[in-house]
């Protein structure tokens, strides 16, 4: 910490100014002794700087449990509610030691800034009739009630001095910035006190008697009400570490230092609560004013924190005469603005954008007209239903065939459960009978009561005449909702071909409509709502019927994808794969429309001695008409040309496919000479166990790059590194490429990926 004290040293400087008069403000408003806040003040920056996990969070006593203090001060007394605070303090120890700190920030933070905001408000209707010279009541509800009294017997020299430390501390941030240097606070406390001094000598000052020290004094136990205390207890506990948690995650979002170790946060701030109300102080936690000033004063480690602590307990000791010169209504002015800054606009507009508008206002109004306790838990249970509702609300909608002969669908979504049964039945029952039914299920979560009671329909709907087909577009898997404990899936990053399945195995449920397979064959039979007498559609039809499918579900989310490429395209990469229909170029790299200019033969081969106009000008218009960067060439797994290469060479012939197939195998029948010649790229194939058919496949894949090499169009680009060539072998039974180089296979690992920031980022 001492290399740091240049930096550190003016800035606790800066946040002790700040915090002077903060600390008396709250203490003040809490109706706690005035010396219980510098307490807290001293304790929280020494004690809590020390052991807390955030280097720059600044602690001390909060205007977030002003409220709260207040109350228990006024039904427990003073000496109870330290027993209290340091209770409390135990409680953020065994949380701090339990490590469940990070638990304590599963708290909507809707909630935590409507509370703020509930204090806030509750602080002007109470600091209001200070400010007016008026006693403050017990309740908003009774301050708002006796405003009107209050303002016809204004104090005068009361109300002009509160008002002008209101003023100034509205119109600091327009002043020049060296007088700005002087924290707002302070200079507003500063010219109150001297005006008071001038012109008012008669107004109510704070008054105490010793010094710091002297106001220190041992906690008692309550004599009776337990139940209470111990709420209190917890009450007290849960909005500290809340508040401080939140405030330690807005600090580090200030600054690039360590981020906070919320464990040994709690432990800090439990230490420091127990410390304090052992003293006489009033409750601490990290406090964001304090923090936020800390961090733009240029602090660099946590002796700010702490040094901050020591000057607050030297000016208690050694000028506690100063402070008996503020007016309460001094106080009250300062208390007013940080009570007015607790509500945000932002916070407001915030939860008015994000729909957690209700979940503000009833906080807010709880917080304000019951109690902070009953305000925080009805707030957290209202965002609670909130979340359950927003995640457990399945949006179900049918949808009229266009033309009569089409079926009607009807689309499912989102979460099903026993939740969202009432919602099915009413979407279900406003289909008409004896119709063709398509039930599109996109559903990321299905339990068994939802999976019941849709065959239960299912069943009902074909008793009446008409035909059902389900069409699975989800994560999930219907019929596996019949004896597995449901449970949340993955989603697929692409469109795969749906399922379609009523029944909990393979086969077809006697009376379902025909073509409705089990997709455990394999099958994509959702054509099937069209009662094709076969089981199946006709090819064409399956075809035109999978346009169909992508016209409805995918057309309008691929489009903004193509809208840029409609007048030209500019792939990156020339994809040199196989026909075969099990490679799909596309999934294995992850790319999407416009980035892959593909290439697809029988074997994935190149043609060098331009015997194949088709491969020379793919070639040509790849290198030279759309300057891509790299060519990939793919083989892969099980290759009906490598097998029939093997066979023919193996004296087993090939399979008679015509003429023209014959001789398109002269491209890969080197292939086989350099696999019985021991390439080392056969080697390593068998090394790593593949079979000879597969391992016929790489040494083609590596064959094909050499290939490039000397091709008129490739291999000039190649050779000056404007391109790049890589060879790829796609396993289809495990759905996994693995390099192939002229010299072997490698695992294909993926590349760092930057972060948003442009940092490179370790792959797990």
């Amino acid at each position: 910490m001492l290399n740091n004290l240049g930096a550190d040293l003016p800035a606790s400087l800066v946040v002790f100014l700040v915090a002077l008069p903060l600390s008396l403000g709250i203490a003040a408003a809490s109706g706690a002794p005035v010396m219980a806040g510098l307490i807290a003040a001293a304790v929280g920056g020494i004690v809590a700087g020390s052991l807390g996990g955030s280097a720059l969070q600044v602690s001390g006593p909060a205007a977030g449990l002003t409220v709260v203090v207040a109350g228990l001060v006024e039904q427990f007394g003073w000496q109870v509610t330290c027993a209290i605070t340091a209770a409390a303090g135990v409680v953020q120890l065994l949380l701090g030691v339990s490590r469940v700190g990070r638990a304590a920030l599963a708290v909507s933070p809707v909630v935590v800034k409507a509370m703020l905001a509930g204090i806030g408000i509750t602080i002007v209707l109470q600091q209001v009739q200070v400010l007016l010279g008026a006693q403050p009541e017990d309740s908003a509800l009774a301050n708002v009630a006796a405003l009107p009294a209050a303002v016809v017997a204004l104090e005068l020299h009361a109300f002009l001095l509160g008002s002008a430390v209101v003023a100034v501390l509205l119109g600091w941030k327009y002043l020049p910035r060296p007088v700005r240097r002087v924290p707002g606070p302070l200079a507003a406390v500063a010219l109150g006190t001297a005006l008071s001094v001038l012109m008012a000598a008669d107004v109510e000052r704070i008054s105490f008697s010793g010094s710091i020290f002297d106001a220190v004094s041992l906690p008692s136990l309550p004599e009776d009400n337990w139940r209470g205390v111990a709420l209190a207890v917890v009450s007290v506990a849960m909005i500290a570490s809340i508040e401080s948690l939140l405030s330690a995650v807005a600090v580090d979002k200030m600054q690039t230092g360590p981020r906070t170790n919320f464990n040994r946060e709690l432990v800090g701030q439990g230490s420091a609560n127990v410390v304090s109300g052992m003293l006489g102080g009033l409750p601490v936690t990290g406090v964001i004013v304090r923090s936020a000033t800390n961090v733009e004063a240029g602090a660099a480690s946590r002796a700010s924190a702490v040094l901050h602590g020591v000057w607050i307990l030297l000016f208690s000791a050694l000028f506690a005469w100063l402070i008996q010169l503020i007016p309460m209504a001094v106080l009250a002015g300062l208390l007013v603005v940080i009570g007015a800054r607790l509500v945000k606009l932002a916070d407001i507009k915030t939860s008015r954008r994000t729909g957690d508008l209700l979940v503000y206002v009833t906080t807010l109004g709880c917080v304000v007209f019951l109690n902070l306790l009953e305000g925080v838990l009805i707030g957290l249970a209202l965002a609670a239903a909130c979340v359950l509702w927003r995640i457990l609300r399945a949006p179900m909608q049918v949808h009229e065939p266009a033309m009569p002969t089409a079926p009607w669908r009807v689309t499912i979504a989102g979460s099903c459960s026993f939740f969202a049964l009432p919602r099915l039945n009413h979407v279900l029952d406003s289909l008409p009978a004896g119709r063709d039914v398509v039930v599109e299920l996109n559903a990321d979560y299905l339990d068994h009561s939802f999976r019941e009671a849709l065959l239960a329909w299912h069943d009902q709907y074909l008793a009446w005449g008409g035909s059902v087909v389900l069409e699975e577009h989800g994560t999930t898997v219907f019929r596996d909702a019949a004896d597995c404990t449901p449970e949340r899936r993955e989603p697929r990053e692409f469109p795969l071909p749906p399922r379609a399945s009523w029944q909990p195995g393979p086969g077809t449920v006697p009376g379902a409509p025909a073509g409705a397979a089990a997709a455990a064959d394999g099958e994509s039979v959702a054509a099937g709502a069209e009662g094709n007498d076969d089981g199946g559609a006709p090819p064409l039809r399956s075809i035109l019927l999978g346009i169909d499918k992508y016209h409805r579900r995918h057309a309008d989310k691929v489009r903004p994808l193509v809208q840029d490429l409609a007048d030209g395209q500019d792939p990156d990469t020339l994809f040199v794969a196989c026909v075969d229909s099990r490679v799909n170029p596309n999934l294995i790299t992850s790319s999407g429309p416009g980035d892959l200019l593909t290439l697809r033969n029988i074997g994935n081969v190149v043609c060098s001695d331009s015997s194949d106009a088709s491969i020379d000008s793919a070639l040509s218009f790849a290198v030279h008409g759309l300057s891509v960067d790299s060519i990939v060439v793919c083989g892969h797994s099980n290759c009906g040309a490598m097998k029939a290469v093997l066979a023919d060479a193996e004296g087993g012939g090939s399979p008679s496919l015509g003429s023209g197939f014959d001789a398109w195998l002269e491209h890969a029948r080197p292939s086989h000479r350099e696999l019985k010649a021991g390439h080392l790229v056969a080697l390593a194939a068998a090394a790593a166990g593949y079979s000879k058919l597969d391992q016929l496949s790489m040494v083609n894949v590596a064959l094909q790059l050499r290939k490039l090499e000397e091709h008129p169009a490739a291999g000039p680009a190649l050779a000056e590194g404007r391109v790049q060539a890589i060879g790829l072998f796609y396993d289809i039974a495990t759905a996994r490429a693995v390099l192939v180089t002229p010299d072997g296979i490698e695992p294909l690992t993926a590349a760092p990926e930057a972060d948003l920031m442009g940092h490179a980022q370790p792959v797990a």
